[in-house]
């Protein structure tokens, strides 16, 4: 077998594993979004119906009425857009100065942010709650907003990777021309390190949009919960009822911002990850 048979052959197994491998993937959501046109009958029919016959698109109206869904939306975009464009500068900024800054003690600081990721969230989800219930912030979004504000530890440590492979020189020319420390990040250093931050953002407003731990600790009210949350109530009530459709209807919903989002800076993700394997 010749050398271009070869690489052929490999290529064609690694395209059918590859294929394999999506399909098992967007089967659930094609799953979801046939779910939510569905007659109550079709969800539990055998053999299973992936395309009605009669599809039943009155649940996109439903869910509106069945529950608080706007203010969820409301809710989660208020949180998700604050903590990830403010938690981006923030996180930007820490990076940049981590990373071409000096100052006593930088490596040490460095090395006690990262302990701090070795941390499992329950071990201070009792101490949070007690701080934010003396500060009488308990049932509203203060407590999922505030402490993102201060930046993200994953972001930062992305970033002052990504800016290490920024040659020195470049920022010690800047400082010759008496550019300033923060004219040095936001002229010079910051679009260079655009295809990461952008990564970093989408992967942060995806994780912020998807939390439920968080928000059903801190949120009691109907009209303070997140979407998440809304979606739960969703589920345990109409479940009882085997009101799928209604539900699914609720979930693709709420999946729609982030399919969009990814699917419009997909390109800088895959970007950022190409760049940074290649530089680290």
């Amino acid at each position: 077998m010749s050398h271009s048979t070869r690489i052929k052959l490999t290529n064609t197994i690694i395209f059918i594993i590859l294929s394999i491998g999506a399909v098992f993937m967007i089967a659930p959501l094609l799953w979801m979004l046939s779910t939510s046109i569905k007659q109550k009958l079709d969800v539990f029919a055998l053999p299973p119906v992936w395309i009605p016959s009669n599809p039943q698109w009155s649940k996109y109206l439903e869910i509106w009425e069945a529950g608080p869904l706007l203010s969820g939306i409301q809710n989660s975009v208020i949180i998700a857009v604050s903590v990830t464009v403010v938690g981006t500068f923030t996180s930007s900024l820490a990076a940049f100065s981590f990373a071409k800054l000096r100052f006593p003690g930088k490596n040490q600081i460095f090395l006690m942010l990262l302990s701090a990721m070795m941390i499992p969230y329950p071990a201070v989800m009792i101490p949070q709650f007690m701080m934010f219930s003396k500060m009488g912030w308990i049932d509203t979004l203060l407590p999922l907003i505030v402490p993102g504000l201060f930046g993200n530890i994953i972001m930062i440590f992305f970033l002052r990777q990504y800016l290490i492979s920024i040659p020195n020189e470049v920022i010690e020319a800047a400082k010759i021309d008496g550019s300033s420390y923060f004219r040095l990040f936001s002229v010079i250093t910051f679009p260079l390190i655009k295809p990461a931050v952008a990564a970093q953002l989408i992967l942060w407003f995806m994780g912020i949009w998807n939390d439920y731990l968080a928000p059903i600790i801190y949120l009691n009210s109907p009209e303070k919960m997140t979407l998440q949350l809304v979606i739960a109530n969703f589920n345990a009530t109409y479940a009882i009822q085997t009101d799928y459709p209604l539900i699914m209807a609720a979930s693709v919903i709420a999946l729609l911002p982030v399919l969009i989002i990814f699917l419009v800076f997909q390109k800088q993700i895959i970007e950022s990850v190409a760049i940074s394997g290649v530089k680290g």
